[in-house]
């Protein structure tokens, strides 16, 4: 495992952080001052149309998918530290370079499971950042953690599928260019093979039937750059049965394709988090006085330093290894590496978060500072994409079988 940056990693990161220097820390402060005068939360702020503008002219654009035909055709192990790059500021930098969730993870889809006009009509404008989407899969009345539990129906009528369901916490619905759904739900509810019984497929936002319930709040915030989090009626949508992805009863290994390459890009994106956390706690230090002297000569404050010094790195490298697998022995074969990534990144990176709040005193869970936000968010990874304890069960019963 060789983890030096090849020359196109190192020519990509001097790329991308000069343009976090230059234009995305900057309009941090800019894009809460025009959200705040939006006649809609939901609206994109100017701020984020020019940085992507900028980012697409200098060529940082989808850098995330590694499909050559659509995206910037990088492995994994040469995007791991560009998106560390881009979870420094997560709200703007991974939206303004067309790498946030769930476009992302939809594009992804569509890519490899898609067929040519459905890739034609919403891979293209996604790709090309004119579109939004959404990825319906976690329901309020069921454990989502389970995806055999999906009780929406999708029943064949003829030559359109009728969706019905209530699906919530659907990331991207409320943004008003958000124009597609890809919706799991159970064709074959009475299906021999539990794993057979889910399929996907794309409901327009405008389809009848189809209604927005509510935003969903996450500890208070409604992550208007990332197009909130929804509840979402599906009250018998139909669409065309070409609207199917990939097969009838491949919706849970479509699911599972989607859900591996999302987590390791949001642990990629947490050690941005976490870097940022550490340099926000050492500005800290050295600028603030208690009790006579600096907080960067309080013994504990060295400790909190130090320690979240160590989890990164140790954090870096376990990413690192992972993407590193799956680039070479590919998702399956990286899979006990995907589960040890997606278990301790956001839990260590929510303890780093903990102590910067803590050193920033009423600062930390203040608007003035990115700490409360970024805690929301890193905290909220220790549920989505699969809670830790379904990763822990997963990943000890593989460890286990070679000793039963």
């Amino acid at each position: 495992m060789d983890f030096a940056f090849d020359a196109r990693t190192e020519e990509l990161r001097g790329r991308l952080l000069a343009f976090m220097d230059e234009y995305v820390y900057p309009a941090e402060a800019v894009a809460h001052e025009q959200r705040a005068r939006l006649a809609s939360p939901w609206e994109t702020v100017p701020v984020v149309e020019e940085l992507k503008a900028e980012a697409r002219r200098q060529g940082l654009w989808n850098l995330f998918l590694p499909d050559s035909e659509y995206g910037a055709g990088l492995t994994n192990l040469q995007y791991a530290p560009l998106a560390e790059i881009t979870g420094r500021s997560p709200q703007l930098a991974p939206t303004v370079t067309n790498c946030a969730a769930p476009d992302t993870g939809n594009m992804e889809v569509l890519t490899q499971f898609g067929d040519e006009q459905q890739r034609k009509q919403w891979l293209e404008p996604l790709l090309a950042g004119e579109i939004r989407s959404a990825f319906a899969m976690t329901e309020p009345d069921v454990a989502s953690s389970d995806a055999t539990n999906i009780t929406t129906h999708i029943r064949r009528d003829g030559d359109e599928y009728v969706v019905t369901g209530r699906k919530w916490y659907i990331s991207g619905a409320m943004h008003p260019d958000c124009k597609i759904f890809i919706v799991m739900g159970k064709t074959d509810p009475d299906g021999a093979d539990i794993r057979r019984q889910q399929s996907m497929v794309l409901v327009p936002r405008d389809t009848p039937g189809v209604r927005i319930e509510r935003a969903m709040q996450v500890f208070g915030y409604e992550d208007h750059y990332h197009g909130g989090h929804a509840e979402v009626i599906f009250d018998e949508a139909r669409v065309p049965v070409s609207n199917l992805v990939g097969e009838e009863g491949g919706g849970f290994a479509i699911a599972q394709a989607r859900l591996g390459p999302g987590r390791i890009h949001h642990c990629m994106r947490l050690i941005g988090m976490a870097e940022r956390a550490i340099e926000l706690m050492c500005r800290r230090a050295v600028s603030r006085n208690a009790f006579g002297k600096a907080l960067a000569q309080q013994g504990v404050v060295h400790n909190w330093i130090a320690d979240a010094r160590v989890t990164v790195e140790q954090l870096r490298l376990l990413v690192l290894k992972t993407a590193w697998l799956m680039d070479t022995v590919g998702n399956r074969g990286a899979h006990t590496e995907i589960q040890a990534i997606k278990i301790a990144t956001p839990r260590a990176v929510v303890g780093i978060l903990d102590r910067a709040i803590q050193l920033h005193g009423a600062g930390g869970v203040s608007q003035d500072f990115p700490l409360a936000e970024l805690y929301a968010g890193a905290r909220t990874l220790m549920i989505a994409d699969g809670p830790d304890e379904v990763h822990q069960r997963s990943l000890a019963r593989r460890e286990l079988k070679q000793y039963l």
